[in-house]
């Protein structure tokens, strides 16, 4: 693989398992090197430093982004990955679950990239990247909580792309489908019928299967990349086609 990430740097968030673990491996594979920061950084497969992260506390970000800089002497890219799902309509949720999941989702956001800044503001190649949802842009039944979290998401990477171009970092999201990844495997396992509800999940994105997470690594990577240098305040859906296209039934056979 060509090593468009040699001599960088990357910090992934969530990079322990699902979406994470797969960009991470993307990374590592284009030359970057990695740290993970994750609540069980341990379980992590791919990563080049592995640290104990929780997102929700501004100390342990601040540690985390440190001792970062002090392994590898730079940091240039940020993957904002880390995320919790929420089920349920508009009252399905009480005020201290809306707190929890948007203080980890939206703020987490906010803490890490405010820790990397001033090292980023120091990278010829700075991006960020923040993993979004095709929740924040079409209407999902029983997504409230997480729908709302992942729309402050797409519109804090337009504002925080409009703050920072002149400072040379770029910022981009991703917005996944439905992704074939462990978070997701143990919803359909507490569905009543977890076959069909896997059967729904795929028929709903027009390609007609879930996505892959090694689909959204190579859109991260795109956005991270040296290459992508004119690209920023944008939100790359990988969804199979679930947030532009409106297909008529198909045939019967």
């Amino acid at each position: 693989m060509d090593q468009e990430f040699d001599g960088l740097v990357a910090v992934v968030t969530g990079g322990a398992s699902g979406i994470g673990s797969a960009i991470t491996e993307r990374l590592e594979k284009g030359g970057a090197k990695v740290a993970v920061f994750d609540l069980r950084p341990e379980s992590a497969e791919h990563a080049d430093l592995r640290v104990a992260v929780d997102v929700a506390d501004s100390a342990s970000v601040a540690a985390a982004v440190d001792q970062t800089v002090r392994a590898f002497g730079r940091l240039d890219i940020v993957i904002n990955n880390a995320g919790i799902g929420a089920q349920g309509d508009i009252a399905a949720n009480d005020d201290a679950e809306w707190q929890r999941v948007l203080d980890i989702n939206v703020i987490g956001i906010a803490r890490v990239t405010r820790a990397a800044l001033p090292h980023l503001r120091q990278s010829p190649a700075a991006a960020i990247v923040n993993t979004s949802s095709i929740a924040a842009t079409a209407g999902l039944p029983q997504r409230a909580l997480y729908s709302a979290s992942k729309g402050a998401v797409l519109s804090l990477t337009l504002a925080m792309a409009a703050d920072h171009i002149r400072e040379g970092i770029r910022v981009n999201a991703v917005n996944p489908g439905t992704v074939d990844t462990p978070w997701v495997g143990r919803l359909l396992d507490s569905a009543d019928d977890p076959a069909a509800e896997r059967a729904a999940l795929e028929a709903r994105q027009p390609h007609g299967r879930l996505v892959a997470a090694e689909e959204v690594a190579e859109a991260v990577a795109y956005l991270a990349g040296p290459r992508a240098g004119s690209t920023t305040g944008v939100a790359l859906a990988v969804d199979g086609g679930m947030q532009g296209l409106r297909l008529r039934p198909a045939p019967a056979r």
